[in-house]
């Protein structure tokens, strides 16, 4: 007998908890939205500085970034964190004209392409990400992610 729905284990660490921060039920929509096979993943929301100690220790890069996304395995069972840092998806979302709610289902829906191995390292692989981002968006009731950020190229 064939299986409908993936298996899904989700635990969402809330090392940070500022205004907006969404839930548990919330994550598990949005996380579960993007699966396409069975998964276990852990998403944390951190503070400014253990978002840009983790992000410095594992890319070398010295700032808090949005999201970022931890591999552990891919087949058969995907395994991983999705690790967000609060105070810089706030601050995206109101300079991005987005809801802090909408800001923080897209990057889930895009930490949880990455697990499952989508990338974005070229021109065309970009595009089919955002493609399937901007889908499950949609499907979900928000709009597309990347629209607000088309103009502001347009304009800026």
């Amino acid at each position: 007998m064939r299986k409908t729905k993936p298996e899904f284990s989700l635990s969402v660490q809330y090392a940070a908890s500022p205004a907006g921060v969404p839930t548990r039920t919330q994550f598990r929509m949005w996380a579960g939205a993007a699966l396409e096979g069975d998964a276990a993943v852990t998403i944390r929301i951190v503070g400014e500085e253990e978002g840009r100690s983790l992000n410095r220790d594992y890319r070398g890069k010295d700032y808090a970034t949005n999201v970022l996304t931890f591999v552990y395995e891919q087949m058969p069972l995907c395994q991983g964190d999705l690790v967000l840092c609060a105070p810089v998806v706030g601050h995206e979302a109101h300079e991005q004209g987005k809801s802090v709610e909408a800001h923080y289902a897209h990057l889930i829906i895009h930490g949880m392409l990455h697990l499952q191995g989508y990338d974005h390292e070229d021109e065309a692989e970009a595009h089919a990400m955002e493609a399937v981002e901007t889908h499950i968006m949609r499907r979900l009731g928000y709009t597309d992610p990347y629209a607000i950020e088309e103009v502001e190229q347009q304009h800026g």
